[in-house]
């Protein structure tokens, strides 16, 4: 990795955390930075100062903690599995709502809501809160896996075939997932509507248990594929004559990328533009080499929704806006801006 590329990565660092900082202290109720830091570094046994004020502590770590956690978890996932999946398709237009992981998420996250009083009685008594959750989780892994199967042969996956069912698939679970909107109440519309605009607002520490683990998997292994992703760049063929063994490294970017969103939207419901927009970022920072590509859209993406989550609570306090409206206002600008100096 080049030394400018380090340099990018250290200061996306370092903007992250003053974000986070930033983030922790805006909303309807203010909470100064001093006051911020002071109360983490107590919670982390580092200051032994104990006058802090208790309404601040309970925002801070009851509701605006557990919700940042979550923020960068996703958009972590979102900016990394965008990379990695524009990197084994070499098409810088993909992104894991086209193999088909957000529709499948969506569509079961829809049945669920539509059918949940009438098919899901036993369901719903075990898992309870997290049933929309597990709906999401399930419908994203389901997809995923049919539109492996359908793009192997002979054991083998083809990213052509794989990209072509996965617009397929999304045309078809779009297509149910219409109909169940249109057979919906009032009341399991407003439910559906909200959740497909996305929305970080039911984090809490519960969620992050949760679906933290999953995403911390894909998270820790995906940088180690930039190697192979760049070997990749040069075409299937290349890659194999190089000693890579392509099938392995499609089969587990589809797996810790569908593990990644999978879980994040079970829990933040849809967040478009992050997946696509971030990695195209990443790349004209600091170049192609996916080892710098990957960890810098894991940290672009986190920041991102940072942000985008910031805007969304504060833009018309105390009323909250869709994240999903904020990362599609924000990520169009950026994308257009790209197409047109690109051509």
């Amino acid at each position: 990795m080049q030394k400018k590329q380090k340099l990018i990565l250290v200061a996306l660092s370092l903007i992250l955390f003053i974000t986070c900082i930033v983030a922790l202290g805006l909303g309807a109720y203010h909470i100064p930075p001093g006051d911020i830091l002071s109360m983490l570094m107590q919670k982390l046994h580092l200051s032994t100062v104990s006058d802090q004020d208790s309404m601040h502590a309970d925002v801070l770590f009851e509701i605006r903690m557990p919700r940042l956690l979550l923020g960068l978890l996703v958009g972590a996932a979102l900016g990394i599995s965008g990379a990695a999946i524009q990197g084994i398709f070499r098409n810088p237009l993909a992104e894991p709502g086209l193999i088909g992981i957000s529709s499948g998420a969506s569509l079961f996250a829809v049945l669920i809501i539509a059918f949940e009083t009438f098919l899901l009685t036993s369901l719903s008594a075990w898992l309870g809160y997290y049933i929309l959750a597990f709906g999401a989780f399930v419908g994203a892994g389901l997809t995923a896996f049919l539109v492996y199967r359908i793009a192997s042969k002979n054991g083998r996956p083809n990213v052509t075939t794989m990209l072509l069912a996965g617009i397929a698939i999304n045309a078809f679970a779009g297509a149910l997932t219409g109909l169940m909107t249109y057979m919906s109440t009032e009341q399991q519309l407003r439910t559906i509507t909200f959740w497909m605009l996305g929305s970080l607002g039911g984090a809490t520490w519960d969620n992050l248990l949760a679906i933290g683990p999953f995403i911390c998997i894909s998270l820790f292994i995906l940088p180690f594929f930039g190697k192979s992703l760049n070997a990749f760049a040069l075409g299937e063929l290349q890659a194999d004559l190089l000693g890579m063994r392509t099938d392995r490294v499609k089969r587990w970017v589809v797996i810790l990328s569908t593990l990644a969103v999978g879980a994040s939207v079970a829990v933040s419901g849809i967040i478009g533009f992050v997946g696509l927009i971030v990695p195209h970022t990443v790349r004209l920072m600091g170049g192609p080499d996916h080892r710098f590509v990957l960890p810098g859209s894991l940290l672009l993406g986190a920041l991102v929704l940072t942000l985008a989550d910031v805007i969304a609570r504060v833009l018309i306090a105390p009323i909250e806006l869709p994240i999903g409206v904020i990362t599609a206002l924000l990520g169009t600008p950026v994308f257009l801006y790209i197409l047109i100096k690109d051509k």
